[in-house]
């Protein structure tokens, strides 16, 4: 039995953020949730994929975060309490089902879990998905606790059919990857089988019916300001003169810091956890009682410009500061230590930081960026596409995934990257604009994310461009979810479709399509070639299942393979164009560690000497 099925109301367990949340979402009787996986978001995901496979729970894998956002709306206006999960970036994607949502409204409760990832950890930016709250009109809640996460889940869906909207439940990584302590409450039954009641004229948004319905909209935003009002999770702390205004994980950091400092009778602390619509009438109440107010906000000025806005409504001119030079950062994640100084020095409290440990005499500690793994197919695909171009003057715009990771030397494999999907689209805008020969790259699950539209616009425009899908048969990078291009009967799961590649490309008319095996060098320099030299849209599908997929499935791989010294003339080509982690550098001679190497080959083949050779089995 999976652990977050337990009966045990009130016990405690130690639990990761996002298992905490997918507990939430059992206790509050969720019967249909649907995701695109994105860290800091994936684990929920995959703690309701594995439930469901025990109880009633449906749960999908959906092609992108918009068909994510369509399913579970479907289910939630057929009287189905569902959740739709994302990371931030995600919400881009989804955003143009959710605005019109948000005048459709639901049956049942729908929550949207929007991960948000300051410091960008694993993302492309850091936007705040607060504001989203504010563009749609949907009410956000944000908890600042493991445990709290669990509980604001059940909340959230009781203000969605309060309402009659979804409901946005913002995260952050420190949120969604800490472990706290949780107790455990009552698990909800969960029905699955709902039923739709036609109403095409509050349902089918023409513009005829959006015009009321977005007077009905803005009426229930009116509600949900009551309801953040009256909300225990906005709610006050202390009766000091100095007033703290805090969110998410931030408000822990300014608990610890008033401690620290010691001035917990001369501070107030609001603690904002319903943060759209801000509570207003709570907020104006906590100003009147404050000579100076400090707004601590990871990412932008989201509560700081709604404080200082309920400020001037209220005819307060009490000073409230916030984002700012010598004050709190709009970048990155804060941390204790800062939060603290910052906080004494507005309130110019006395404040002598530790001084730093001397750690002159301790080594620079080696940088260690994120690599492809040893035996990924995907080196092997840009090694091969780079010798084929060897000469040419080429621009690889990239997408999101682990081949995104090749974009560093010695592989070189990225020119640019803006979003999921957009390397099919921007390779026919360079195409066109530069003269050059384009060499796209795109992973299985982002082709079928987004990056099937650019490939359709660059047959119907006739771009110069070659699209080289790397096929490893998983969506790799956030944890082996399966895509739509995959076999699940290799997981044991029945019951699915799977979409091919090579059928799909060859039906929207791309006239030059071939398939490769990474690992054979040969044959993919001269099937690259090829299609690079092929004026007009060509495909190549680099297929090869990801290593470490395969290790997950107990698949043999190769033996591993070692450098024989005899013949080896230390030319270093595997290192220097390949940059495999399973190499290393030992009494200036080149090896290779057994415990990374996967027998892929590769660098036996680059190898001039043929110096590379499989290791001998011990007998």
């Amino acid at each position: 039995m999976h652990k977050l099925l337990q009966e045990n109301a009130g016990k405690t367990l130690l639990l990761l953020g996002n298992e905490a949340i997918a507990r939430g979402a059992l206790e509050a009787g969720t019967a249909f949730a649907a995701t695109y996986p994105g860290t800091p978001s994936s684990e929920i995901s995959a703690n309701l994929y594995q439930i469901s496979a025990e109880t009633d729970l449906y749960f999908e894998y959906s092609t992108n975060e918009k068909v994510a956002m369509e399913v579970a709306a479907a289910a939630a206006n057929s009287g189905v309490r569902s959740m739709c999960i994302m990371k931030h970036v995600g919400m881009n994607v989804a955003s143009d089902a959710m605005m019109t949502l948000a005048y459709v409204g639901v049956k049942a409760g729908m929550v949207i879990i929007c991960a948000d990832d300051p410091y960008m950890f694993s993302s492309q930016n850091e936007q705040d998905n607060r504001y989203y709250g504010k563009l749609s009109g949907l009410p956000v809640l944000e908890p600042s606790s493991i445990d709290e996460a669990r509980r604001i889940v059940s909340h959230a869906f009781e203000v969605s059919e309060t309402l009659g909207e979804p409901v946005i439940v913002r995260t952050t990584t420190r949120i969604n990857h800490s472990t706290g302590p949780v107790v455990l409450g009552e698990l909800a039954g969960i029905n699955p089988k709902g039923e739709f009641v036609k109403d095409p004229f509050h349902l089918v948004t023409v513009p005829a019916v959006s015009r009321n319905l977005h007077v009905r909209l803005l009426e229930r935003i009116a509600r949900a300001e009551t309801l953040s009002s009256d909300s225990g999770y906005n709610f006050m702390q202390g009766s000091g003169p100095w007033g703290i205004v805090a969110n998410g994980v931030s408000y822990n950091y300014v608990a610890d810091a008033v401690a620290d400092l010691d001035i917990a009778e001369k501070v107030s602390i609001l603690r904002v956890g319903f943060s759209h619509p801000m509570p207003g009438q709570k907020i104006k109440e906590f100003l009147r009682g404050c000579q100076k107010v400090l707004v601590v906000e990871e990412g932008e000025p989201y509560m700081e410009e709604s404080v200082k806005a309920l400020a001037q409504e209220a005819g307060l001119t009490v000073e409230i500061r916030g984002k700012g030079p010598e004050l709190f950062p709009r970048l990155f994640e804060y941390d204790p230590a800062m939060v603290r100084g910052k906080i004494a020095a507005y309130f110019e409290v006395p404040y002598h930081p530790p001084e730093p440990l001397d750690l002159s005499d301790v080594p620079e500690i080696p940088q260690r960026p994120p690599n492809l793994c040893a035996g990924c197919s995907h080196r092997a695909t840009f090694y091969a596409v780079n010798k084929a171009t060897e000469g040419m003057e080429t621009i690889k715009p990239t997408d999101i995934g682990c081949y995104t990771l090749g974009f560093l030397p010695p592989l070189s494999a990225g020119d640019f990257l803006i979003c999921m999907g957009s390397s099919t689209g921007t390779g026919g805008g360079f195409s066109r604009v530069t003269g050059k020969k384009v060499i796209s790259y795109i992973g299985d699950s982002t082709f079928f994310h987004s990056g099937i539209p650019g490939l359709i616009n660059a047959v119907f425009n006739n771009h110069d461009i070659t699209l080289i899908v790397l096929d490893n048969q998983t969506t790799a990078m956030t944890g082996h979810q399966p895509h739509p291009g995959v076999d699940m009967s290799a997981f044991g799961k029945q019951g699915y479709g799977r979409i091919s590649i090579e059928a799909l490309v060859e039906g929207i008319g791309v006239p030059h399509i071939s398939v490769i095996r990474p690992y054979n060098l040969k044959k993919s320099i001269a099937a690259i070639k090829e299609a690079v030299e092929f004026k007009g849209v060509s495909v190549v599908i680099a297929r090869q299942e990801c290593v470490l997929l395969a290790k997950s499935l107990k698949k043999k791989t190769g033996r591993p393979f070692t450098v024989n010294p005899d013949k080896c003339a230390n030319h270093r080509n595997c290192i220097n164009e390949l940059a495999c982690p399973a190499f290393y550098i030992e009494n200036e001679r080149v090896c290779i560690d057994p415990a990374m190497c996967t027998g892929c080959s590769v660098c036996a083949q680059v190898c001039p000497e043929n110096a590379i050779v499989p290791l001998k089995e011990d007998k």
